[in-house]
């Protein structure tokens, strides 16, 4: 991130291959496609500036974030200071924000966050640490808030601001509204913040209405500022702050006025730029297919026309005319695209025997496939593919679920006292004292505490209980379902831990014993809460390792997507078409997982229940396949090949 001056208005900071100008864009970006190492980068660029600032005998002034995105910039910062000798002597910090109230020693709280994750292993000095009270009495607040903004000053001012960005558009917790002068100070946080971190307190209810923050001219006032984004739930907030007017309703877009700013994007997070969404609006383009099978797509639905029904004007007059002139007409690129679309449609996911199977996404042969269906939590595989699993059974196919986490968290407790108290009535002895044990540890647990091992135990058999009973409903032998428990979940808290030699391993092994011809994993990276991304790469780790085994050849891998987003239709490589009577069943083993229903812990502000989005999801899918002229069904689950 090297800054080159160019004229006296625009500083732009240039990385090859990563950034284009475009009049759609107000705030320089750079697109990665990995998060870690976009982190690492920005690690590198505070490492020099501490470094410079030390060589000059001066202090370093950091503004900090909390939150998910800078964890990994917190990460290799630590490695910087523990393997390569970084000193944060001459580092004074301050951070964004704090919830209000909030003691310092909650786990939920900024203070714990910014020491569980950085400070206590660096070698600041604690007098520089500075973090919002989330404890000062309210008549005080003023009068604190005053006196940060002064510290602020005192120092020097900010070197470096690190922000990440909610889904309001806030900074901080600079929520819609705030004025571009305000300073530090008191705010009521907007329902979908707080929506957003009602997993990490167990619930909305639980989460703090207020909290104290920097306001928008402190941020400002930041020499340099660098916001983080990663993720597909970002992806509209980020188009609208890069691309949009300066508005109090959207507090980023105040960035647009700062004359150093960059946002470091993942491909999630920038996936509705135009210049990557639609870059033919932004100038020439190399139609690669899946760019021409986007392009198409998105004209169909532009116009609201189908397939074959495109014109040439339709093509010309929307930005496209460089590919009609590539291709000739209309005609050529209708049907074309036509075919493609029709190809994806199968009833038989697993291929289909004795079938002439050139246009089709999966093979004929073998006939009986060995299939392996991976499930990051225990209702995803029913979620997210339930009307295709039970195809799969249908047709005779070896079918395998692994279930890789527990789930256990997710449990609510008045759920785990039901089934504790269920158990009581039916032991006694030693046992029966246990389980007293473990009631008394249900009913005593405080707010946000984290539960004991033992009620962790019997929340994951609770949910075991339930995966078994949707499994048996959908055909399948208890001997063909396996409970993976990966090491890396079982922290009792949303935070996991990285991904272990353990989790690899156990993994590998099952994928060794089964040798799969087909393999299905959940490739719905934007769960906000990060277990599913965990959970792919830790497959996508493994089949890199063995790829090179025989049996690896003919192992296929699919990717379906869960709860928050569907693949878009340029990205279905497979989709499965559900009748009426399959989207019904699909719903019966999505009932299975009573713990889940009727109020599910960790849902996001979209208060529809998972079956329910599944079904509306599958059942859009299919309309989007009828509005581009394809046969019309009831429902269609979606997957998309990934080639490792």
């Amino acid at each position: 991130m090297k800054i080159v001056q160019e004229d006296q208005k625009n500083i732009v900071y240039k990385a090859p291959g990563k950034f284009e100008e475009t009049r759609f864009e107000k705030i320089h970006n750079m697109v990665f496609s990995s998060s870690d190492h976009a982190s690492q980068l920005v690690a590198g660029e505070i490492a020099d500036l501490i470094k410079n600032k030390k060589d000059k005998g001066e202090n370093c002034v950091l503004g900090l974030a909390t939150g998910s995105s800078p964890i990994n910039v917190y990460a290799e910062l630590v490695r910087l200071h523990k393997e390569e000798g970084l000193s944060f002597e001459n580092v004074i910090s301050f951070n964004l924000d704090e919830y209000w109230p909030m003691d310092e020693d909650n786990v939920q709280s900024y203070h714990y966050f910014m020491h569980e994750h950085l400070f206590n292993h660096i070698n600041i000095k604690p007098e520089n640490i500075n973090i919002p009270n989330g404890k000062i009495p309210q008549e005080k607040i003023i009068e604190y808030c005053l006196a940060y903004e002064a510290k602020i000053k005192d120092v020097g001012g900010l070197d470096f601001q690190l922000l990440g960005i909610g889904r309001t558009g806030h900074i901080g917790f600079n929520e819609p509204g705030s004025h571009y002068n305000s300073g530090t100070r008191m705010i009521t946080l907007d329902h979908l913040t707080r929506a957003d971190a009602a997993p990490s307190f167990h619930g909305i209810s639980n989460v703090p209405k207020k909290a104290i923050t920097m306001g928008i001219s402190t941020v400002r006032s930041a020499r340099r500022i660098v916001l983080l984004a990663w993720g597909q739930n970002k992806a509209e907030v980020i188009k609208e702050t890069i691309e949009g007017e300066v508005s109090p309703s959207v507090p980023a877009t105040y960035l647009q006025k700062h004359k150093n700013t960059s946002f470091i994007l993942d491909t999630g997070a920038a996936s509705e730029l135009t210049r990557i969404k639609t870059p033919w609006l932004v100038g020439s383009c190399n139609w690669t297919t899946e760019l021409r099978g986007r392009g198409i797509i998105w004209l169909c639905q532009k116009v609201n026309k189908s397939i074959l029904n495109l014109t040439d004007k339709d093509y010309n007059d929307n930005g496209m005319a460089d590919l009609l002139a590539q291709e000739g007409s209309a005609y050529n690129l209708n049907i074309e695209m036509f075919n493609r679309m029709q190809h994806t449609i199968t009833g038989w996911p697993g291929g289909k025997f004795n079938a002439d199977d050139t246009n089709r996404p999966e093979r004929a042969l073998p006939q009986t496939k060995r299939v392996l269906i991976f499930s990051p939590h225990p209702d995803d595989d029913v979620i997210s593919m339930g009307g295709t699993f039970d195809r799969l059974v249908e047709q005779g196919h070896e079918v395998h679920v692994a279930y890789q986490t527990s789930g256990n968290i997710a449990v609510p407790d008045y759920e785990a006292l039901k089934f504790a108290e269920v158990a009581r009535d039916l032991t006694c002895g030693d046992d029966a004292r246990k389980i007293d044990s473990i009631i008394h540890q249900i009913k005593s647990r405080r707010e946000n505490e984290v539960n004991s091992p033992e009620v962790r135990k019997l929340k994951a058999r609770i949910r075991k209980g339930e995966s078994l009973g949707a499994t048996r409903f959908e055909g399948l032998d208890d001997k063909q379902v396996h409970f993976l428990n990966l090491p890396f979940y079982e922290t009792g808290t949303i935070k996991k831990s990285p991904m272990s030699t353990e989790d690899i391993k156990i993994v590998r092994d099952l994928i060794e014993e089964i040798k799969p011809h087909q393999v299905y994993a959940a490739g719905d990276l934007a769960d906000p809460h990060g277990t599913h991304k965990v959970c792919l790469d830790i497959i996508l780790k493994v089949l890199g390792e063995i790829k090179h085994k025989d049996f690896m050849k003919d192992c296929w891998l699919w990717l379906y997507r869960g709860a928050w987003h569907e693949f878009e239709l340029h990205e279905i490589d497979m989709a499965v078409p559900l009748s009426p009577d399959q989207v019904l069943k699909k719903r019966q083993a999505i009932f299975f997982h009573q713990s889940q229903k009727d109020g599910v812990m960790f849902q996001g502000e979209d208060i529809r229940e998972f079956w329910v989005r599944a079904e509306d999801r599958n059942k859009e899918t299919a309309v989007k396949y009828r509005e581009l002229g394809l046969a019309q069904y009831a429902a269609m689950e979606a997957f998309r090949r990934h080639y490792y």
